[in-house]
């Protein structure tokens, strides 16, 4: 599988994603156990990875996160309307 990147990034939520888990102030681990939770694979180090933009984020793990920090999907990819 090829993967796309934009700007030098897998993905365009790493950042938001990241963000929101200091705001919050979760580890990555704890992350990672509340994704798996939500039946999401998980572990510490694919959190990294996807905070950094070295992995993609596929549509139903991005509805995850959004969950499970209780925030939109359109905050963690930049477009939410303020």
């Amino acid at each position: 599988m090829k993967i796309y990147q934009y700007h030098g990034k897998c993905n365009i939520s790493g950042r938001a994603i990241r963000a929101e888990r200091e705001r919050q102030g979760l580890s990555q681990e704890q992350l990672a156990a509340r994704m798996q939770v939500e039946g999401i694979p998980l572990n510490q180090k694919a959190v990294s990875r996807v905070e950094t933009g070295l992995r993609v984020v596929s549509d139903y793990e991005l509805m995850t996160f959004a969950r499970v920090l209780r925030v939109t999907m359109e905050h963690l990819v930049g477009q939410e309307e303020g």
